[in-house]
């Protein structure tokens, strides 16, 4: 996952919200959250959080590179559908 830090703290500013708000609300302390921030590492179910706490109307553009190499598509796997 990648995630663009500075304009996720953007958007919690703009929506009159602190990183405590947001902690708080994905029931997690303010270190945990901004540990998690710093490092770039949300779970799928905190950025879904994330994404109806701030009502953000682009999440691919905050959590996820739209960059695709050919080192990423060598880690995907394949299943055999019957």
């Amino acid at each position: 996952m990648y995630l663009r830090r500075d304009e996720l703290k953007g958007i919690i500013v703009s929506k009159g919200k602190t990183q405590k708000d947001v902690a708080d609300y994905l029931d997690m302390s303010e270190k945990t959250f901004n540990t998690k921030l710093k490092n770039g590492i949300f779970g799928s179910d905190d950025i879904d959080k994330m994404i109806d706490f701030l009502d953000i109307e682009d999440p691919m553009w905050i959590f996820f590179d739209r960059k695709v190499t050919l080192k990423d598509t060598k880690q995907i796997s394949f299943v055999k559908l019957k």
